[in-house]
């Protein structure tokens, strides 16, 4: 089993920043895809970013594109989420999710593909 627990949101004004973090604990697999959805009242969860743990080339929504770097620190088990430039658009709640994968080719921001996730952290972003 992975735990995982987020934090680092809040309130923000449009053109702001946070960042978010995400702490895992637990786990057998050796790699892991880890990710980061959101969701926003009333729409459908989303995938804004994935990063394998062995390294690689991360994936990113075209909503976030230039404006979200996701980056790990694999000594803490820390998951990043580095938000610039945030639009009201990006208000949402976030969630980190995690699935074991020994292949970086196949990590997608697929959300029925994560077996485990945090409980979610909240960003508003105010106009």
């Amino acid at each position: 089993q992975v735990q995982l627990v987020e934090s680092g949101g809040g309130s923000v004004q449009a053109g702001g920043s946070l960042r978010l973090s995400c702490v895992a604990s637990g786990g057998t697999y050796a790699y892991y895809c880890m990710a980061w959805f959101r969701q926003a009242p009333g729409k459908e969860r989303e995938g804004v970013a994935v990063i394998h743990t062995g390294g690689g080339s991360a994936y990113y929504a075209d909503s976030v594109k230039g404006r979200f770097t996701i980056s790990q620190d694999n000594a803490s088990k820390t998951l990043y989420l580095h938000m610039n430039s945030l639009k009201p658009e990006d208000t949402a709640i976030y969630y980190c999710a995690a699935r074991g994968a020994w292949d970086a080719r196949t990590c997608r921001a697929v959300q029925i593909e994560f077996g485990y996730w945090g409980q979610g952290t909240q960003v508003t972003v105010s106009s």
